[in-house]
C-alpha cells in the first residue's frame, strides 16, 4: 500500500510503517501487540484519522493489522455501517467461523472496492499460478471458501494466493476508510 503521508496522523503512519510488511494471518493468533493496541485506543478514532470517510473503521483495520484480532473485533461490533460490517466479517473469517463471516458480508452486500479487489486478485492468481477462477464480479462467499482450502494446504499456492489476496483486500479497505472521500 502506498501510504499518503500527508493525510496521516504520525502515529497511523508510524505504525503503517512497522506493520507495511505484515502478512494478516488466514487464521487468528494470540501475538498481537498489545502496546500498538493501546496507542491505537487512547486515541479518538477523529484524532487518528482526521477527515476519514471511516476513522472508527480503520481503528478496526489497524487494530487487526497489528494482530490484535480481539480487540478489533470488540471495535467492529460496535460500528453500525457497511465499513464495521466488512472488518467484523473479516475478523469472523481469520477466526475462522465461516458461518459469521459469511453473515457479515450479507450485511456488506456490495462495496466500493470490490472492483478493483477482484482486478488484484486475479493478477495475484495469475502471478502465483493458482488455478482458482474468479466470477465476473468479486464474491466475498468464494474468498471465504478459498481461505478454507488455503487453510488446510499450508505452504501451497493457495495459501500464498489467499495471504495476498487478503493483504490487497486489506490495503484497500483501510485506505477506503483511513481517508477522506476525494482523496
Amino acid at each position: 500500500m502506498e501510504i499518503k503521508s500527508d493525510a496521516l496522523t504520525n502515529t497511523v503512519r508510524d505504525l503503517l510503517q512497522k506493520y507495511s510488511a505484515r502478512e494478516l494471518p488466514l487464521t487468528k493468533t494470540e501475538k498481537g501487540n498489545r502496546a500498538d493496541a493501546a496507542s491505537i485506543q487512547s486515541t479518538s478514532p477523529n484524532l487518528l484519522f482526521p477527515g476519514a470517510r471511516a476513522p472508527e473503521a480503520a481503528v478496526s483495520g489497524l487494530l487487526l493489522l497489528a494482530g490484535c484480532w480481539e480487540e478489533s473485533h470488540q471495535v467492529s461490533q460496535d460500528i453500525k455501517s457497511t465499513e464495521g460490517s466488512y472488518w467484523h466479517a473479516i475478523a469472523h473469517r481469520v477466526e475462522p467461523d465461516s458461518s459469521n463471516a459469511g453473515h457479515w458480508f450479507r450485511r456488506v452486500g456490495e462495496h466500493g472496492i470490490f472492483a478493483e479487489l477482484r482486478r488484484r486478485s486475479s493478477e495475484i492468481l495469475e502471478s502465483t499460478g493458482t488455478p482458482w477462477a474468479l466470477k465476473p464480479a468479486w464474491d466475498p462467499f468464494l474468498f471465504i471458501e478459498w481461505c478454507e482450502q488455503a487453510r488446510r494446504a499450508p505452504g501451497t499456492k493457495k495459501e500464498r494466493a489467499a495471504l495476498e489476496i487478503q493483504r490487497a483486500e486489506w490495503d484497500l479497505l483501510f485506505e477506503w476508510c483511513a481517508f477522506a472521500a476525494h482523496d
